[in-house]
């Protein structure tokens, strides 16, 4: 069975536990964050939370970053919140919120590769949807298991909803019942569900086609992708218009068709990727 979320001690701000909670490396245009606390099962305590906000910060600040990858330590990617410190009387500490976390992931530049190494539950889902492109080994559990704590998957729906259709949520979110990941892929959850020793290859593969997109251009479709379907028609087609304009008299875009016709390499590509 797996766990919704961690039962622990009181979270503390200077717990020696959560200076490396969140990890970052960066290598060859990919920076990979890394949720590192296998013994919470990555639940999601405050200290957690702000340490990856401020790692997501910091890829989406660095021109030498052309992809996020998100991934873990241990079985669990994520477990939803920390029982604990979302218990009422407790204070949380100052600094960025779970909801900030998915406002920098959606409107930040740079495409957010979710690599799903385990079990995702409760507001772990959430952080599984919110990422441009999950991929999740298919021998681990999947649920929003809000209802049974008695809560809801409250601020996760605003990321889930718009991937799934009303009758999916409906069910998911009432009967709080854990799926497999082939059955968060079918819903619109994710992208891929594969064995475990697939999945750095499918991960590697989106890598390698995504840093041959340039840096505008890839920011300019997270834009798309996460404001049209809000827009009405004749909105969207105005605002496109003009955003397209924009784009084509880009210097990145005038690189781009001349490395085309060239049949040569954009410039932006890694050089490693090359």
């Amino acid at each position: 069975m797996v766990a919704m979320a961690t039962d622990t001690n009181e979270p503390d701000m200077n717990d020696p536990e959560f200076d490396s909670a969140v990890l970052i490396e960066t290598a060859d245009g990919v920076a990979t964050i890394t949720l590192n606390l296998p013994e919470r099962k990555n639940s999601l305590a405050p200290e957690l939370v702000n340490l990856l906000a401020e790692r997501i910060e910091t890829a989406n600040n660095d021109d030498s970053v052309r992809v996020i990858v998100l991934t873990n330590t241990g079985n669990t990617f994520c477990a939803g919140a920390d029982l604990k410190s979302a218990r009422p009387g407790i204070s949380e500490p100052k600094g960025l919120s779970f909801a900030d976390v998915f406002t920098m992931i959606m409107r930040g530049p740079k495409p957010v590769i979710g690599r799903i190494d385990g079990h995702a539950t409760g507001g772990g889902v959430g952080l599984v949807s919110v990422c441009d492109i999950s991929v999740m080994r298919d021998d681990a559990k999947f649920g929003f298991t809000e209802a049974r704590l008695g809560v809801a998957p409250a601020i996760i729906s605003v990321v889930c909803l718009p991937k799934m259709r009303r009758a999916d949520a409906s069910e998911l979110f009432l009967t709080a019942e854990r799926i497999t990941p082939a059955r968060a892929e079918a819903v619109g959850l994710i992208n891929d569900a594969v064995p475990a020793d697939e999945i750095d290859a499918r991960i590697e593969h989106y890598i390698d086609m995504i840093v041959r997109g340039g840096p505008l251009a890839l920011a300019a479709c997270k834009r798309i992708i996460n404001e049209v379907p809000a827009m009405g028609i004749d909105e969207g087609l105005v605002e496109m218009t003009k955003q397209s304009g924009e784009l084509f008299r880009t210097e990145e875009a005038q690189a781009g068709i001349a490395a085309f016709v060239a049949k040569e390499t954009a410039p932006w590509v890694p050089e490693a990727r090359q």
